[in-house]
C-alpha cells in the first residue's frame, strides 16, 4: 500500500481533532467580545463616533475570523496531507 493510502485516515482524524478543539475555543471569545462591545457602548447609535463604530465592527468580525480561519488551518492539514 502507498503512503498517500494511509494518510488519508490520518488527515481526516487530524482536521477533526483541530476542528474539535478550535470549535471548544470559540465559546471563550463570546464573552470577551460581550464585554468590548459594552465596553465601547456599540448598542447605541446615538453617542457612537466614526472611530468607535470601525472598533465595533472589527470587533463584531472577531469571531467569524476566527471561524474562518479555523476552516483554513483544516483545509491545510487535509490537503497536505493527502498530497504529499
Amino acid at each position: 500500500m502507498n503512503k498517500k493510502g494511509n494518510s488519508y485516515p490520518l488527515a481526516i482524524l487530524s482536521a477533526l481533532g483541530v476542528l474539535i478543539v478550535g470549535l471548544m475555543f470559540v465559546n471563550f471569545l463570546f464573552e470577551p467580545i460581550n464585554n468590548a462591545r459594552t465596553d465601547l457602548n456599540c448598542a447605541s447609535a446615538d453617542t457612537i463616533h466614526d472611530g468607535n463604530k470601525i472598533l465595533c465592527l472589527v470587533v463584531d468580525v472577531t469571531a467569524p475570523y476566527f471561524i474562518i480561519s479555523l476552516f483554513s488551518i483544516i483545509t491545510g492539514i487535509v490537503v497536505a496531507r493527502m498530497t504529499g
